[in-house]
């Protein structure tokens, strides 16, 4: 055998792979209630609602700036991160017998030639009461520097739809009378849209009128903290809205829902986050991307309990353990995920 020569490296075969190396982690985040109906972690005699859902203070951080992120990623504009934005949405307020309650964008199908519609009829008086010019037009929000509305306490219509709104509504906070002035500003463009044609051709077709418009994710873009989670990840992936703007405000590309297959097969991905409306569907090409090395790592991100719980799963964590080591060791299930058995 040959002496060893001064400076010599211990003979490692090289990767045959490199870009698979790159290949870390694939994180998904499951979205989780924010616990006022549903015996999570109850308040007693509390007095307001809870600030946010938790995926949305997991995202955006405590002060919950969604309206500069929505926007982000619905324009092309170029935002002064230090100016203060709100989001305005038409919406429809259902009536029961004893209250009111906010019906989610999904069911309304609102089209965009009818958003237009709504926005020319109450604009002056929008601009008006912001006492600044809207700054962008969507299909089903519209978005306007808060001006004297931007110490308002609201609530995403993710958050409060399906739910008595008099819970809901626009609080003040450090300065008072402000919710009562966006209530006046409210009940006038309800007035004004009651009688407009978009509503009379609503209903003839059979559908809900709308009938309010609603004010949430007051902030600015200065106030976003992303965690790291979403830092360090070279792409994002789903369909939310948030998404979108968080990718751009981060500098990372972003892919929506349907191309999920191509996305983690790619030889040169490398972190990935998702947030998809049905991550169960993902777990089978998750579990196969684990067991093929494409992915050296799933991290699952929920909230049970309305706090982040992050857990990491490996190929080795695909079976389950069993104390009964006779019997086959069962395949990790979706279920057993999400109910915490991953282990």
């Amino acid at each position: 055998m040959p002496p060893k020569i001064k400076g010599m490296t211990a003979n490692i075969p090289p990767n045959p792979n490199p870009l698979k190396q790159a290949k870390r982690r694939f994180t998904l985040m499951i979205s989780g209630e924010d616990g006022s109906d549903s015996g999570i972690e109850p308040k007693q005699h509390q007095d307001s609602p809870p600030a946010g859902l938790p995926q949305e203070r997991f995202l955006l951080g405590d002060k919950l700036a969604i309206a500069p992120v929505l926007l982000l990623g619905q324009s092309n504009l170029t935002l002064d991160p230090d100016q203060i934005i709100a989001c305005l949405q038409p919406v429809h307020l259902h009536a029961t017998r004893d209250h009111l309650i906010l019906m989610a964008q999904s069911q309304i199908d609102l089209t965009p030639d009818e958003s237009a519609a709504l926005l020319k009829e109450a604009l002056s008086l929008i601009e008006a009461d912001f006492q600044a010019a809207v700054l962008f037009q969507g299909q089903h929000a519209w978005f306007i520097p808060a001006g004297p509305f931007a110490s308002l306490a609201t609530h995403s219509i993710d958050q409060a739809h399906g739910r008595n709104i008099d819970w809901w509504m626009p609080r003040d906070t450090h300065e008072s009378g402000i919710a009562k002035l966006w209530r006046k500003l409210q009940n006038e463009i309800q007035m004004l849209w009651h009688i407009g044609s978009v509503n009379e051709e609503r209903t003839q077709k059979g559908l809900p009128s709308i009938n309010s418009l609603w004010i949430s994710g007051i902030g600015k873009l200065q106030d976003v903290t992303a965690p790291d989670c979403l830092q360090h990840a070279s792409s994002l992936y789903g369909d939310h809205p948030l998404l979108a703007g968080l990718a751009k405000h981060l500098g990372i590309p972003h892919e929506s829902n349907g191309h999920f297959s191509r996305l983690v097969n790619l030889e040169s991905a490398g972190n990935i986050f998702a947030w998809v409306n049905k991550p169960q569907e993902l777990w089978h090409d998750l579990s196969d991307a684990l067991l093929n090395q494409n992915l050296f790592e799933v991290e699952i991100i929920d909230f049970p309990t309305g706090k982040p719980r992050q857990r990491i799963i490996t190929a080795r964590d695909l079976h389950q353990k069993t104390w009964a080591f006779w019997k086959k060791r069962t395949p990790l299930s979706w279920q057993a995920i999400v109910s915490g058995q991953t282990s």
